[in-house]
């Protein structure tokens, strides 16, 4: 039996499937996928997650996120049933999805070393856009951080979080009162970080599987270059670590000063995603 199908929502059983396809897709390509399982494990009722199974096994997958305006596209297909059109079916009901909701830009990421996945972009015209790392942070002597507080944010946070969002990503206002608003998992948290009595930032940690990961770390323009970031991290290092758990982040390839802010407190590179952008309208012509 083949069936390519849409999913309201993600089952216990569908995850299960996604990861047991990812281990053998990694293992086989030697390379490490992006599959964003934070928001996998919390869909609401969009229909974003698409599959293809056969003979009751999930061999083909692909999965849009959302981020404000911007969705970004991640998929696999199994070893053995490659090269026969499966993906390819998956991306034009992903696509077909994209165009319905309206989003302006359209991020495909694949592993940096990845061949199947250059070839399917390459065969579809995406042009490459930028690379990310992918950082692990190794054991490292720390000083102890002062002058710094990190406290759980609150729903008098949201302005500053949205004003953190435009001024240290440079997203539209519009997409970061969305980003903003969700409603995190009960594995994630929001810090707002206070320097002298005042907040000047915020990171947010996601703890999944003995892994946490340290997303949106933002610090006002003003306050930037006074080593607030380094005592940041050291804090979320230590704790994260005296909880029992991995630490890791992904930054941008070109941001110098970031690579270098988390090189000096213990981070390396560990993988490389690359992203492709790609216009609606190349889809379907």
């Amino acid at each position: 039996m083949r069936t390519a199908k849409e999913k309201k929502m993600v089952t216990p059983q569908q995850l299960r499937d996604i990861e047991q396809l990812q281990n053998v897709c990694e293992t086989h390509d030697h390379v490490q996928l992006k599959l964003n399982w934070e928001m996998l494990r919390d869909r609401g009722s969009d229909s974003l997650d698409f599959f293809h199974y056969e003979n009751d096994e999930l061999v083909a997958f692909l999965g849009l996120y959302a981020f404000g305006s911007t969705v970004e596209v991640c998929g696999m297909v199994h070893p053995s049933v490659r090269r026969k059109g499966h993906f390819h079916r998956l991306f034009r009901l992903g696509m077909e999805q994209v165009k319905r909701n309206g989003y302006k830009k359209i991020l495909l990421n694949a592993p940096a070393g990845s061949a199947a996945a250059k070839g399917f972009l390459s065969k579809i015209g995406a042009a490459y856009a930028f690379s990310e790392h992918q950082m692990e942070w190794k054991e490292t002597p720390l000083e102890e951080p002062d002058g710094i507080l990190l406290r759980r944010a609150t729903v008098e946070d949201y302005e500053m979080r949205v004003r953190l969002a435009v001024t240290a990503f440079g997203v539209d206002e519009e997409d970061a009162r969305m980003m903003e608003s969700k409603v995190m998992g009960d594995n994630t948290e929001i810090f707002m970080i206070v320097v002298n009595e005042g907040t000047v930032g915020k990171i947010r940690v996601s703890r999944e599987e003995g892994q946490a990961w340290i997303y949106g770390f933002a610090i006002l323009p003003e306050y930037r270059g006074k080593g607030i970031g380094g005592k940041v991290l050291r804090r979320v290092i230590q704790e994260q670590r005296s909880a029992g758990h991995s630490v890791h982040l992904e930054v941008e390839a070109r941001n110098d000063h970031a690579l270098r802010l988390y090189e000096s407190v213990g981070f390396k590179a560990v993988h490389a995603q690359d992203y492709y952008i790609i216009a609606i309208n190349q889809v379907f012509q």
